[in-house]
């Protein structure tokens, strides 16, 4: 429920931290770095650990019909690193646990970010943290049970389906938290389980790669790369986990590349599958990985894969081709 900048000031910049006090949204200083290269990472890291912390404790559980609150456990996490693990373990719901791994990433960049500034740097981040998260519990335990917060001087206050945080990350709003949940609707505990796993697997991809030109698209349950480059063969990669109950008749995990082709009728330009590399079992992240940045928005080296046979590998990857469309 804080949203997070930074300030230069006197050849440093300041770190400061902005919520609803008793006053009004105040900005306090949390503590300052050399330059705006180290803060602006730990900056980053806070507004998505603020997001991702704050936003499901800020809405309804919607599914079914019912009104329920999403789970809490994972305000621990904010202040003890053992606790972190839980947030890629559960099945609540494929929204719930899409916006957990999105804030494991996010604390684990934020230790990244940490580790290159000062110590008493690293304390006061730690001590912001405990401070948002102990905030956090006092506004639920007053919204849920009317228990007034400890120390309403030093109090930030929180709004129900209105927080105060930075929403950058994709699926945390109410639309994809809609489409996630139509996904899941009819799945069974076990058939859920498996859908958060595969959705947990492409999404650690998605945050590992470091292709620039790839794109997530939660609902599809896919990531994919295209160059946009001109030319007769313009072509573009879709990484796919199978979709909850084999919706659109996707079952397996599938690598699918795909040409762009004019069409007449839209004036447009419309997708043309030209082979696959489909597997029943998931692929191992680092699979995922290697071959989006190997892609990486490159068009040659998509045009070079669009040659590979039934039974071979794309060039460079474990991704052996199972189908091609022949023209």
């Amino acid at each position: 429920m804080t949203i997070y900048s930074q300030h230069a000031h006197r050849g440093k910049a300041q770190i400061l931290a902005t919520y609803r006090g008793v006053t009004g949204v105040v900005s306090v200083t949390i503590t300052s770095v050399e330059d705006a290269t180290l803060a602006a990472p730990i900056v980053d890291a806070l507004n998505r650990i603020s997001a991702c912390a704050t936003v499901p404790v800020s809405e309804w559980d919607e599914r079914g019909g019912h009104f329920r609150s999403y789970p809490t456990d994972h305000l621990a996490a904010l202040t003890d690193p053992a606790a972190r693990r839980h947030l890629i373990e559960g099945a609540h719901s494929l929204w719930y646990e899409q916006t957990m791994v999105f804030l494991h990433h996010a604390l684990a960049d934020l230790d990244t970010a940490a580790a290159a500034v000062p110590a008493p740097v690293r304390t006061a981040i730690s001590a912001e943290l405990a401070t948002e998260a102990q905030a956090l519990r006092d506004e639920l335990a007053e919204y849920t049970e009317g228990i007034e917060p400890p120390e309403p001087e030093k109090r930030r206050f929180w709004e129900f389906r209105s927080p105060l945080v930075v929403v950058d990350e994709s699926g945390l709003d109410r639309r994809d938290r809609e489409n996630l949940d139509n996904l899941e609707r009819e799945l069974d505990q076990t058939q859920l389980a498996r859908a958060v796993a595969d959705l947990r697997l492409l999404l650690d991809a998605y945050l590992r790669t470091a292709n620039g030109e790839a794109r997530l698209l939660i609902d599809g349950f896919e990531i994919s790369d295209d160059p946009y480059e001109e030319g007769e063969d313009r072509y573009f990669l879709n990484v796919q986990a199978p979709m909850p109950e084999g919706k659109w008749g996707r079952t397996d995990w599938t690598v699918e590349l795909c040409r762009w082709v004019p069409d007449s009728e839209t004036e447009g330009d419309t997708g043309e599958p030209v082979l696959e590399c489909a597997r029943s079992e998931p692929p191992a992240v680092e699979g995922i990985v290697g071959l989006l940045n190997r892609s990486d928005g490159q068009a040659g080296v998509l045009a070079t894969w669009a040659a590979t046979a039934v039974g071979d590998a794309l060039t460079g990857t474990a991704f052996v081709v199972t189908k091609r469309y022949e023209e």
